[in-house]
């Protein structure tokens, strides 16, 4: 044989050899196992803990908590990757961000939340609230609708309709016949600031954070579901298997006899999957 042929030949046995080797294939991206949850002050992070958390360490997941002081920044941080969802607000709260922030957000699934309540040192029930009674109010445009719609239902104000709650102001109340004095303030000062006012509409999480009770409250929300609360992520990751897990640890048996089971969550508003 010519060296020339054996060169060929060589060649040849080359390409078989690289013919027979397998093809190396794509690794599969490896599973999400560390979640990042954030919380602001109230009962969902106990809810996470007790139910949640459990169901998803059997599954293999580990949890991070991560607590913020307001809503904007759990957010922020979902929204920036920070952490993977927060659990914090209701459908109509999470709307209204996304469309000023031009963000993505989007809810999950929903989680047992206390209704906003009127509470009072002064006074033990609503029919013994004087005319020009003063009112702290949530400041925000979507809680204030909830706090005046809690005023409407005692009678003590007429709202006009507004389809928009995020435009909701003081000057939708039409008619003042008892002579409430509305004042707005931040939400999460609303518990201290019955030290100073007769009454103030306390959403949930910060009325159970600060010690108040749902049975102490003079009056309570009709809460529909916009305003249940929510497991809030990035759009782009609702189809992940994690974000899945997430919502399936929330409706599972484990999860709603471990609220069923305590007497705090009497007078939270469940989900329909409770049913």
């Amino acid at each position: 044989m010519t060296y020339s042929m054996k060169l060929f030949a060589a060649a040849l046995a080359a390409v078989g050899t690289l013919a027979a080797a397998p093809v190396a294939r794509a690794e599969a991206p490896v599973a999400k196992k560390e979640l990042k949850v954030g919380f602001v002050p109230g009962p969902y992070i106990d809810e996470f803990r007790v139910g949640v958390e459990p169901w998803l360490t059997k599954r293999g997941y580990t949890v991070k908590y991560y607590n913020f002081s307001a809503g904007l920044e759990a957010n922020n941080a979902v929204f920036k990757d920070e952490i993977d969802a927060n659990v914090m607000q209701h459908t109509v709260y999470l709307n209204a961000y996304n469309d000023r922030n031009k963000t993505d957000l989007a809810g999950i699934v929903h989680v047992p939340t206390p209704p906003m309540g009127l509470y009072s040192r002064a006074y033990k029930a609503a029919a013994d609230v004087k005319a020009g009674a003063t009112v702290a109010v949530p400041s925000d445009p979507v809680n204030l609708e909830r706090a005046l719609k809690i005023l409407r239902d005692l009678g003590w104000i007429e709202l006009k309709s507004n389809g928009n709650p995020v435009d909701v102001t003081e000057l939708d109340v039409i008619k003042n016949p008892r002579g409430v004095k509305i004042v707005p303030l931040e939400a999460a000062q609303a518990p201290r600031a019955l030290d100073d006012v007769e009454l103030a509409a306390v959403q949930g999480n910060f009325a159970i954070f600060s010690g108040l009770k749902l049975s102490e409250a003079l009056a309570l929300e009709k809460m529909t579901t916009p305003y249940i609360n929510v497991v809030a992520i990035r759009k782009g990751n609702v189809d992940t298997a994690w974000a899945r897990d997430i919502a399936a640890a929330y409706k599972s048996d484990d999860f709603k006899a471990a609220i069923r089971a305590d007497r705090f969550y009497d007078g939270f508003r469940l989900p329909d999957y409770f049913d």
